[in-house]
């Protein structure tokens, strides 16, 4: 398998963190890419020009890290991070759109951030920062649990892009049970092997 790869993307993280979690990642080929410059081999792969995109060993592009996990979740015989049925996998799903939704409103905010600012992008940030905010909110009053699976390998990435990118921002201080919760994830391996670059 190959991947394309950026190591500060929240996304390829998520991606690598699945990988990890199932004992799979040497199995993967790293492609470094800078997607903002749309190089041919990534386009050709995904229109979008985005990472993750993985290329099975069968040549199969897939892109969007959710769509990249649920195929990692097939390969090799782990414990699978989707689980199968019944309210562990509503609960694993939800958190995923949760840690996803969560990192899209952070990555949003962040490269709007990088624009020449005026009124109309501080609004659409303050937006973003909102929308992370709620999902705080939630998260710090209904913690995932303990178990590694997709919704807290989403909800881990996520939290790890905002100790990366707005640590400023103290997220932290006003959210200590999910703080601590973090902590405890952020030990085990598939976070400690992918820990962006400072």
């Amino acid at each position: 398998m190959k991947l394309f790869y950026s190591a500060t993307s929240p996304y390829v993280r998520k991606v690598m963190a699945c990988a990890i979690a199932r004992d799979i990642a040497t199995q993967i080929e790293t492609i470094p890419t800078n997607p903002h410059d749309s190089p041919a081999a990534l386009v050709a792969a995904n229109p979008l020009s985005k990472v993750p995109c993985l290329i099975t060993p069968d040549g199969f592009a897939l892109f969007d890290s959710r769509v990249i996990c649920e195929y990692l979740d097939t390969v090799g015989d782990a414990l699978p991070l989707f689980p199968a049925g019944g309210a562990a996998r509503w609960v694993a799903l939800q958190h995923q759109a949760i840690g996803d939704g969560l990192l899209d409103a952070a990555v949003a905010r962040r490269m709007e951030s990088l624009k020449p600012q005026d009124a109309a992008r501080d609004a659409f940030m303050a937006r973003q920062q909102q929308a992370v905010a709620r999902c705080l909110a939630m998260l710090e009053q209904n913690l995932p649990g303990k178990s590694l699976d997709i919704g807290t390998l989403a909800v881990g990435c996520a939290l790890g892009y905002l100790d990366f990118r707005f640590a400023a921002d103290q997220w932290r201080a006003r959210h200590p049970r999910l703080a601590s919760w973090f902590d405890q994830l952020a030990a085990e391996r598939p976070f400690t092997a992918t820990t962006p670059p400072a």
